[in-house]
């Protein structure tokens, strides 16, 4: 009496297939299991016995061994009781065993036969698909997770006697577990969920000028600091910042949610994600939260904030070694974690947004209210490195916001307005770099810094007077040019000017943070 049932695993952010094999023969009555399993998935044989006696189903007294293969990589998590208990039911004759073949099996077991929800569905059942896999059975709380994956039948159970159940229908019969949410998915095009809530940057009095940049940082992705006194409205920028950037597209959100589902924070019963991340960690994190930690290393703050944004409160005030975790992400896009048992890479393409008083009593250069010695303005300042700034494409400067500015009653943009710019950039965008890598201006690369952002002669004289007034870095030059590449394509595209370059320059750090 054996059977074998399909499985999946997530190590790291990768995802496989693993084949659990369950063997009932006469002998020492135990239940045995084999295949380098963790301290979770040895519990599963308990869980496993326990729950079919509640089902109504008694095992046999029977040497009972279960193998998880393959067997050189160590298995960890819960959600290997589902299948376990699916091949020992095959094994038993309880279920005829055709009935478990190319089917993919998740979930943990309650005490009771409940099915409770895992995480990993995601990943695990794109990886089954391409396998040529294209029915699951997945606890119910991931029905709708594992369903938006295309070509996949979801089939959401609540409990083992369910799943008996359903693997005792005839084949035909089968279509009629499939849940109703997932064929919905399935059908739709992805589209963002509306929050009509969500801050808008019409509610911002003032501050024109940050706006600004706040736009040119969408339209390109660029990376943009905001330094300012106490109560000029930094954070409240920056909090807005997700209601002028496009939603994801359908790759996109495969991409995040995949991500979310490892981590065991995709929202049930919302199937993907829709908007972009928005993450604020407070400046207290550990380094290892921010770029990934454990033995088996889980994602970060920063690979969360993939595709979105990553807003750095108080930068001043994080540690230096914190910060610097963050000079290969911004550059590569991507963070590499090594441990012991391997070396993992996690996406990490953020917009990164920090936020910043120039002091640390928040008033410099206001020497009526500013008591900060140079000594102590150095030192503030000092946790944030040359290379960390280097890397800052937008660097925006806010005032404090007067009272006829408040009492005006006078708006500027709206995020509806704003968000319109920011996507006819990004379709100038899209049409540019239509057949490479690139998806926006900040994603160019030096090599071809040159090709996308062609100079006319005047403007060439330009940056050279620039270079030799301003001291550029190699670096420095590539971002100006990428930063003028944006604002020009928010006027229509058209060449880079010498008024997009003198913008651009204005937009680094500079005397903002002399030391």
């Amino acid at each position: 009496m054996f059977s074998t049932v399909i499985s999946g695993a997530v190590y790291g952010i990768d995802s496989y297939l693993v084949h659990v094999e369950a063997d009932l023969s006469s002998g020492l009555p135990c239940f045995i299991m084999v295949g380098n399993p963790g301290s979770e998935v040895k519990e599963a044989g308990e869980r496993v016995r326990v729950a079919l006696k509640n089902s109504g189903i008694q095992i046999p007294p029977m040497h009972i061994a279960v193998n998880i293969s393959p067997g050189d990589v160590r298995k960890a998590g819960t959600g290997f009781d589902l299948p376990v208990a699916a091949a020992v039911l095959a094994a038993m004759g309880k279920v005829p065993p055709e009935s478990v073949q190319d089917k993919l099996f998740l979930g943990e077991l309650s005490l009771d036969g409940a099915l409770k929800p895992v995480r990993g569905v995601l990943p695990i059942v794109t990886c089954a698909v391409k396998e040529g896999i294209r029915w699951s059975i997945v606890p119910e709380e991931n029905a709708e997770e594992a369903a938006t994956v295309r070509e996949m039948k979801a089939v959401g159970v609540k409990s083992l006697k369910q799943v008996i159940e359903y693997l005792k229908q005839p084949k035909a019969k089968q279509d009629q577990f499939i849940s109703p949410a997932g064929q919905r998915l399935r059908e739709e095009t992805i589209k963002e969920r509306e929050d009509k809530s969500k801050p808008d940057f019409i509610q911002i009095q003032g501050q024109e000028q940050a706006k600004q940049a706040a736009l040119i940082a969408a339209a390109g992705f660029h990376h943009m600091l905001i330094v300012g006194p106490p109560g000029s409205g930094k954070t409240m920028l920056a909090r807005r910042m997700p209601s002028i950037l496009p939603p994801l597209s359908e790759e996109e959100s495969l991409e995040v949610s995949a991500l979310y589902s490892i981590s065991g924070k995709l929202a049930r019963g919302e199937g993907l994600m829709t908007q972009r991340p928005f993450l604020s960690p407070h400046h207290t994190i550990s380094p290892q939260a921010l770029s990934g930690g454990g033995k088996i290393p889980r994602p970060g703050v920063i690979s969360l904030a993939h595709r979105g944004i990553l807003f750095l409160d108080e930068l001043p005030e994080f540690k230096r070694q914190t910060l610097d975790l963050l000079r290969q992400p911004l550059e590569d896009k991507e963070i590499q974690i090594a441990r012991s048992s391997g070396s993992f890479t996690y996406p990490a393409d953020v917009m990164m947004i920090g936020a910043m008083n120039p002091c640390p009593c928040g008033y410099y250069p206001d020497r009526n209210k500013c008591r900060c010695t140079p000594s102590e303005r150095h030192n503030y300042l000092s946790h944030l490195s040359g290379p960390i700034l280097d890397r800052i494409d937008i660097c925006v400067p806010v005032r404090k916001v007067e009272i006829d500015q408040l009492q005006s009653g006078k708006k500027g943009m709206s995020s509806e307005t704003m968000r319109r710019k920011v996507m006819e950039a990004r379709e100038l965008q899209r049409e540019r770099y239509h057949g490479t890598s690139y998806h926006y201006n900040a994603e160019l690369k030096p090599g071809d810094v040159e090709k996308y952002c062609i100079l006319g002669k005047k403007e060439k004289k330009f940056v050279e007077k620039l270079w030799r007034s301003m001291d550029f870095s190699a670096r420095t030059y590539h971002r100006m040019l990428k930063t003028a590449r944006t604002i020009a394509d928010l006027m229509g595209g058209g060449d880079i000017r010498e008024e997009h370059l003198m913008q651009a320059a204005c937009y680094r750090p500079g005397d903002l943070l002399e030391r």
